[in-house]
């Protein structure tokens, strides 16, 4: 008998900011299954900055840009309840990239098998998925982080960003510092997830904060914002400095005036290194990632934050409010009010 599950679909591409009529949950067919397939019950599924880019009609952002009339999607994870796969048997818990519905058929070669034992579920999302991923390749690879350097991260409550500044630490960074909008936010990178410097980007400019709070300059930064956090940067860079480009918030959908490229001047200069890096170009990495963030997560070296939305018709408030900023850590959403975190 055919069944249905509830979808988020794009109604129409937005107008400047996305609203909430932008889209719509409606019922959807569920595919039969074939070979080598599964039925998924989604648990938890990611918000992401990435899906803003994705949004508009032309510009190729990470991946894919929606179409209008389907349904979203992104990464979740969730139960096998079908399998038509031996390799990976019905109560499975799987992490695959078919989010933004409550049943997905995915193809069983496309997911990768979650062990709560190491960490609790929607941890898979966040510090241990590609959000975690995202932080460490951006440090390890494309801001060859060292010993003793001094790091910022822009963003830093975010998901990646609050990764981002506690990898570094425990890295062996000298020093870490962030930047996040408004004066809770600031106290948290400090008091909860152990900067050692914070710039409220919204009570004072970006440039005077981060001299204020790295005055002998920095050696890494790990740019989430662009804009005027990467021209702060580029001007309090040492010799030699690296700056990871994972992304460049600031830029999307924005109408009014930007920084001139007349300031990568300064990259000259002093010799920068500015790398740009996709995360999934860096899959060799991946149990590297995996085991070190593990053990952090079991020592309690590592404090992972989250911020859960519950239910599906909840999901574009969910996202909305990413873009806002509203949360702190991981945005999540709890597709089954049955699966604890």
């Amino acid at each position: 008998m055919a069944i249905t599950t509830r979808a988020v679909t794009l109604v129409r591409r937005p107008h400047a900011e996305p609203q909430a009529d932008d889209f719509a949950v409606v019922e959807v067919p569920v595919p039969l299954l074939r070979d080598g397939q599964l039925l998924v019950r989604n648990a938890f599924m990611s918000v992401d900055p990435s899906m803003r880019g994705r949004l508009e009609e032309t510009e190729k952002h990470y991946t894919t840009n929606f179409q209008v009339g389907q349904p979203l999607d992104g990464s979740a994870v969730g139960l096998v309840v079908q399998s038509a796969d031996r390799s990976v048997p019905v109560g499975t818990y799987v992490r695959h990239r078919l989010g933004w519905r409550e049943l997905a058929v995915v193809d069983a070669a496309a997911v990768s098998v979650v062990d709560r034992s190491i960490a609790p579920l929607s941890r898979w999302l966040g510090v241990l998925g590609q959000t975690g991923f995202t932080a460490y390749v951006g440090l390890v690879r494309a801001a060859d982080l060292r010993p003793g350097d001094s790091v910022f991260v822009s963003a830093a409550a975010g998901a990646v960003g609050t990764a981002a500044g506690q990898f570094a630490r425990l890295l062996g960074a000298s020093r870490v510092v962030g930047s996040a909008g408004g004066q809770r936010k600031a106290a948290m990178l400090l008091d909860e997830f152990g900067l050692d410097g914070a710039v409220d980007y919204r009570s004072e400019q970006i440039r005077a904060g981060l001299e204020r709070v790295a005055p002998d300059g920095i050696d890494v930064y790990f740019d989430n914002v662009g804009g005027d956090h990467l021209v702060a940067a580029l001007d309090c860079l040492r010799v030699e400095g690296r700056v990871a480009l994972c992304g460049m918030i600031s830029q999307v959908g924005a109408t009014g005036p930007r920084p001139g490229i007349d300031h990568l001047i300064l990259a000259v200069l002093k010799r920068v290194t500015l790398r740009g890096f996709i995360v999934r170009d860096h899959e060799d990495l991946r149990p590297e990632f995996e085991e070190r963030v593990g053990n952090w997560l079991r020592s309690g070296e590592l404090v992972s934050k989250q911020t859960v939305a519950e239910g599906i018709e909840g999901s574009v408030d969910a996202f909305l409010g990413m873009l806002r900023g509203v949360n702190v850590g991981k945005m999540l959403v709890r597709l089954d009010p049955a699966v604890a975190e």
